[in-house]
């Protein structure tokens, strides 16, 4: 039946010679093979160009295959069809031992754009060092893609992207829950592992955001649904995995965040403000476990003078005013926070990157008019991967590329994701796990991301399989230059060390 299914709806690839945009690039080598181009769901789709870029200082060759694949139903008939777009190093032979990298973004409702051509692709959007937009619009090189040690494929869930279910008949429980998610991704990835031939490959899922609760989830799916085992996992800017951090405990854990913020916006008192940032804030760390979280969980009922202690040592660290910090009862709500801080100097700041400045209407009030970092992030992203699509990899379509689509109501009931990645690496002596965070992610903040390490592994026995990395920027921290040639580096080195030795047995 799949076959029959493939063979009738498959479309080949379009042949066209696009101009590129920068003379240093390689122009894409185009097949021959005529595609349709309508709004209409496609559920097997295939444009196939080639493509050069230097990594290292190495010429890479390498194919990028564009298209959509269906996700099956139990009777084995297509419900919907996800949109990837799949780099695979051309003068490689031997595709069993190298590394295939399955990527997810979040939201849950956004596509895989941003770590596609922000991080790890072959291909960066234009921006200038600190990630801001720039004209013209476009794309360049990515010297630092892990294209050179890994095949990638970024996947774009159903109604994101150019992802769709096949009809309006297909009912939205199919997809759009932590679990509902999960399980058919699982499924579209035997597909895709099937077709690619990469059975045999080391295989790393790595998520953004939302996408970590994703690949947490599908760690254990894969494994105990779809008999497919993993060599790691990464986290970029995780979020809580269902783990549970209610009351004084999540109150708590947003101080060195807003510290870190407060460090980069020279809002601190000079004793702080002179040490760097990774000097800091283990002191902050310290004071918000054994101090802030047990004046909370105190109440009202904490004597007034270690109340008083307590609000001056969390303003001093915050930069906010110690009236502020009491008027809330040593509870700060991020929001506030992201218009307090700077308010006086007339200018709020980013929730998923703080060090974004954003102008409100009117000074007054509780929380920003808009988020500064997103708006500028879509600026930039979303001509940039338009034009990546149509025109350099030659995929037609007269869909709307959905940088956020339509997913909800999104049911968030059982969500053990963190828990499902602790069992996975259980059952997997194989599996690796890297977390990835940026200090100024106020959405998925970095010290929140410690934490959900600390309650993963309460035994402490899978510390040997867990990094965490830390860096100077927010949610995406890969848009900062520096730290763009860094993660991908550790990157590298992560999936170089999360393979085993030949022969070395899977065993404790």
């Amino acid at each position: 039946m799949r076959k029959v299914l493939f063979i009738f709806l498959s479309i080949c690839s379009l042949q066209l010679n696009a101009q590129r945009k920068a003379a240093s690039e390689t122009p894409p080598v185009k097949d021959d093979k005529p595609a349709t181009i309508n709004r209409m769901v496609i559920v097997d789709s295939s444009v196939t160009t080639k493509a050069e870029v230097t990594v290292k200082g190495v010429r890479i060759p390498y194919t990028a295959n564009a298209g959509t694949m269906p996700v099956w139903d139990e009777e084995g008939k297509p419900i919907a069809s996800v949109f990837y777009t799949y780099y695979e190093r051309s003068d490689v032979k031997d595709r069993a031992s190298r590394p295939l990298i399955i990527s997810f973004n979040g939201g849950p409702g956004t596509p895989s754009v941003w770590m596609e051509i922000g991080y790890t692709g072959p291909r960066i959007l234009n921006v200038d060092d600190e990630g801001y937009p720039l004209q013209p619009y476009g794309l360049k090189e990515n010297p630092n893609s892990i294209i050179d040690l890994a095949d990638i494929v970024y996947v774009d869930p159903v109604n994101t992207g150019f992802s769709r279910p096949v009809s309006k008949d297909i009912p939205n429980s199919k997809f759009f829950g932590v679990n509902e998610d999960i399980k058919y991704l699982a499924d579209w990835i035997n597909t895709f592992v099937t077709r690619k031939n990469r059975w045999a490959s080391p295989k790393f899922l790595i998520g953004e955001s939302y996408g970590t609760t994703r690949v947490s989830g599908l760690a254990l799916e894969l494994q105990n649904a779809q008999w497919m085992y993993l060599n790691g996992v990464v986290l970029v800017s995780p979020t809580s995995l269902g783990i549970e951090r209610g009351g004084p405990v999540g109150e708590a854990l947003m101080l060195p965040y807003y510290s870190a913020t407060a460090w980069y916006h020279k809002a601190l008192s000079n004793d702080l403000q002179q040490k760097d940032l990774t000097d800091m804030l283990p002191e902050v760390e310290d004071f918000t476990i054994n101090e802030l979280l047990p004046a909370i969980a105190q109440g009202g009922y904490i004597a007034n003078d270690k109340r008083n202690q307590i609000a001056a040592k969390f303003a001093h660290y915050s930069g906010l005013s110690e009236k502020v910090v009491l008027q809330h009862n040593l509870d700060v709500p991020p929001s506030f926070f992201w218009k307090e801080l700077l308010r006086d100097k007339g200018f709020t700041i980013g929730r998923l990157d703080s060090r974004y400045k954003g102008i409100d209407k009117e000074a007054a009030g509780d929380s920003p008019d808009y988020n500064a970092e997103l708006t500028s992030w879509l600026h930039s992203f979303t001509p940039a991967i338009n034009i990546y699509l149509r025109e350099d990899l030659n995929y037609k379509t007269d869909l709307k590329y959905n940088m956020f689509g339509p997913v909800w109501p999104w049911d968030n009931k059982d969500n053990h994701t963190g828990e499902n990645l602790r069992q996975a690496m259980a059952q997997n002596p194989y599996l690796h796990l890297l977390v990835q965070s940026g200090y100024y992610d106020g959405a998925c903040d970095y010290f929140n991301a410690k934490y959900s390490l600390w309650q993963m592994d309460p035994s402490g026995r899978l510390k040997d399989r867990i990094f965490w990395k830390g860096y100077r920027s927010g949610h995406m921290m890969y848009l900062r230059k520096e730290d763009l040639s860094a993660a991908n580096d550790q990157l590298r080195d992560f999936i170089k060390n999360s393979i085993p030795k030949p022969n070395q047995p899977a065993k404790y």
